[in-house]
């Protein structure tokens, strides 16, 4: 029979928790051993991801041989900032999921993580327990944790199996009670050209999808050459930096796009000009319909453009209040798009050039 390892309470509440408990758990993983600890979800093996005994141990406890199984645990957003994988798409599924059974596999690997990253990509994950949070907030290196099960077993969800099951393999576990959801995280694979489920959980692909995107208005006065064009050119920007093969895929991962006119008649086609611009650049205009600007649409999207600071003007007086912070100019320096209309194509071209820059600049919140 297994000696049994040290069991101390972790409850789930920054107020019952004692320092005393969260420092023997830190202790046991800056000292190389595995710990057991608790997260909302089901319980896991940890140790430090920096020291590579560390991290033979937890595999032979858990009976596997590759590393790229360990999730990095953190108890907050903080040690992932600066990081080019933690992109606005990751940021935003964290704001809305983190802390939460969200498991994140991004591009890139983070100082420490060498070990446990696989093909450059590397699992992170904020948990909803506030004893796991105390305990990876406390650590001035980074945690690894992976399910507390034997290969081929369903995942324990208390604490007592856990020690009962790993004994002396264990340095000690965090008793946490038992583990709320008792279902294992969501996995989810983002990155350019990858928006894929690895393991199914709690969270559905579409609600993931749609919390990761954007949804982005164009408006401009009468929806035929500016915002159409701005509209184009944004969708063409971002299936090029999300890896989408088409609009359709594009929506897919939670994205939309659309123009609007503050004096649009509904149907008319795009400028002849506007067409050429965008079939100089490869991109097809010739399916595009007007659509007036109305209230009820616009309060739909996430960030909504003017071409000009009329434009904006127009928009914020017909929102809500709350909703203005979401209406800005299309060019980050604040200069008007002049309108082409009864220009000549190199006007179109030179107005066509002038959205790109800005939304060039632009893409990097979106995606």
């Amino acid at each position: 029979m297994p000696e049994a390892p040290a069991v101390v309470a972790l409850p789930d509440s920054s107020a019952d928790l004692a320092s005393d408990a969260v420092e023997v758990l830190v202790a046991a993983l800056r000292s190389g051993r595995v710990v057991g600890l608790p997260t909302e979800t089901v319980y896991g093996l940890a140790a430090r991801a920096d020291d590579g005994d560390a991290l033979a141990a937890l595999l032979a406890a858990k009976g596997i041989e590759r590393a790229r199984a360990l999730t990095w645990h953190l108890g907050s957003t903080a040690p992932l900032e600066g990081w080019d994988g933690f992109g606005p798409r990751a940021r935003r599924l964290a704001e809305r999921y983190w802390p939460g059974p969200l498991t994140l596999v991004l591009p890139g690997v983070p100082p420490g993580l060498e070990r446990v990253a696989a093909d450059d990509w590397t699992g992170a994950r904020v948990p909803a327990h506030a004893g796991i949070r105390a305990v990876l907030d406390a650590c001035d290196f980074p945690v690894v944790a992976t399910s507390a099960n034997a290969t081929g077993e369903p995942p324990l969800v208390d604490a007592a199996a856990v020690a009962a099951a790993f004994g002396e393999r264990l340095a000690a576990v965090g008793d946490g009670g038992p583990a709320r959801m008792q279902e294992a995280s969501t996995v989810l694979a983002l990155g350019p050209g990858r928006f894929e489920v690895l393991r199914e959980g709690l969270l559905d692909r579409g609600d993931l999808a749609r919390a990761s995107g954007r949804r982005i208005a164009f408006v401009c006065t009468g929806n035929t050459c500016r915002s159409p064009m701005a509209q184009t050119l944004a969708r063409a920007a971002l299936r090029e930096r999300v890896g989408a093969s088409d609009d359709a895929e594009l929506e897919s991962l939670g994205f939309r796009v659309a123009s609007f006119g503050v004096h649009a008649m509904p149907g008319a086609p795009a400028s002849a000009h506007a067409v050429t611009a965008m079939e100089r650049r490869g991109l097809d205009l010739t399916q595009h319909a007007s659509t007036p600007a109305s209230v009820e649409e616009l309060a739909t999207f996430d960030e909504i453009y003017g071409l000009t600071a009329s434009h904006v003007a127009a928009i914020v007086q017909a929102l809500p209040p709350r909703l203005a912070e979401r209406v800005t100019k299309i060019d980050p320096e604040g200069r008007d798009v002049a309108d082409p209309v009864g220009g000549s194509l190199d006007d179109y071209l030179a107005c066509a050039e002038q959205i790109d820059a800005a939304l060039r600049v632009r893409l990097d919140g979106w995606a």
